[in-house]
């Protein structure tokens, strides 16, 4: 037997085995080709993602309606504070000397209207009186005028009696005029509703809001952030001291390249992933609305397109995302991080905008934490136009 034959049996043959490897890879491709292709036919081809996607949420400026020096502070940041909590106290001593000036001139406005009300009963009984000499003065001339024929009065005694009918009308005359004068100053209106009441009590409700104002209030419920103000300082009316952020109504601003928004719509599902805690802590929300332009739309400075240098970039949109609230109170996100997006388009039959309709029957957002003040500054007219009315005061 020839050793060579042998060993070339045992030896296996390269083309062979480069081919059934050839088969393997062939066949170990197709099966991920196939399961690629029935992934993406069945979920892939339904879903839109972006990694170009942030928290955003409000930053609820505090600022102060009066100038004032600051005297303490309540809240430092990172703090939670609450709806109405003070945050900053001013210094309200010329509030206060301001306040007592327009209190002290309501007061004495109230009881001089309430004198005019009192003069219409003066002057009506004076009206009537000086009726009642004017009939005696008629009844006087009358009967001089009867006994002039007989001599048993003078000319002279006639005249005295017709000046005096005459000095009575004419005392008449202007006791009517001075009640007509003030009767026009009371006629269908009462103390506390007299238009100098009015003026003095607007007086009054003003340098009480002023007052009021020298104690900022949280406006909402949320994170203390971006304080600027120290202990001291003396600020001006609009100044931005800090900011409050309502984490508990954050949402995600993810942008969309243009060529991914064809079948996206409103109420769409989608998830979300934040590095903040890992994949394995995913959020759901739904898309709430698609912003009517691009994010280079509406910057500081939009580009300029016209010019000769143009070159074509693909935009994005800002489509805005709505958090379940419940996993937000669990997880809260802070404002700036980043997430991971991914949007359920199977179902892409809705609107793309929000479609026009009847306005809010409620206001998006709303603070009643400034309310209290003009409640107590009513409260303090009232109680000080009770107290110097009198009895005319009694229909307040």
């Amino acid at each position: 037997m020839n050793p060579t034959s042998s060993t070339r049996q045992a030896m296996p043959d390269p083309h062979r085995m480069r081919g059934r490897l050839m088969i393997a890879v062939s066949v170990a491709l197709a099966i991920v080709l196939s399961a690629y292709g029935l992934w993406w036919l069945i979920f892939a081809r339904h879903v839109e993602s972006t990694d170009d996607a942030y928290v955003a949420g409000n930053l609820v400026q505090v600022t102060s309606q009066v100038s004032g020096t600051v005297l303490s502070i309540a809240a430092d940041d990172t703090e939670l504070v609450r709806a109405g909590m003070p945050l900053i106290e001013l210094d309200r001593a010329d509030a206060e000397v301001a306040l007592g000036q327009a209190e002290a001139e309501l007061a004495r406005t109230v009881r001089e209207v309430r004198a005019l009300f009192v003069n219409n009963g003066t002057l009506a009984a004076n009206v009537k009186l000086r009726g009642v000499e004017v009939e005696r003065a008629r009844a006087d001339l009358a009967r001089r005028q009867e006994l002039i024929a007989s001599g048993a009065v003078s000319k002279e005694d006639l005249e005295h009696a017709r000046h005096a009918l005459q000095r009575a009308e004419s005392a008449l005359q202007e006791a009517r005029g001075q009640h007509s004068a003030n009767r026009a100053l009371t006629d269908r209106t009462s103390v506390a509703r007299h238009p100098n009441v009015q003026r003095a009590a607007g007086q009054v409700r003003a340098r009480y809001l002023a007052y009021a104002r020298t104690s900022l209030p949280a406006p909402v419920m949320g994170y203390v952030a971006k304080r600027s103000v120290q202990v001291g300082q003396h600020i001006a009316a609009g100044t931005p001291l800090m900011s409050i952020v309502p984490l508990n109504a954050v949402w995600v601003d993810a942008n969309f390249k243009e060529d991914q928004l064809a079948r996206m719509r409103i109420g769409q599902p989608v998830t979300l992933q934040s590095d903040l805690y890992g994949s394995s802590v995913v959020y759901h929300g739904k898309v709430s609305g698609l912003a009517a332009g691009t994010g280079a739309a509406f910057s500081l400075l939009p580009p300029q397109n016209a010019t000769g240098n143009w070159v074509k970039i693909v935009q994005r949109i800002p489509v805005r995302i709505a958090l379940d609230q419940l996993e937000l109170q669990a997880r809260p996100l802070r404002i700036g991080l980043s997430m991971r997006v991914k949007v359920d388009i199977s179902r892409d039959a809705g609107a793309s905008l929000a479609a026009g309709g009847p306005a809010r029957s409620a206001p998006a957002y709303k603070t009643t934490v400034f309310d209290a003040a003009g409640q107590e500054a009513d409260a303090l007219v009232a109680r000080i136009v009770a107290e110097n009315a009198g009895r005319a005061g009694a229909d307040l």
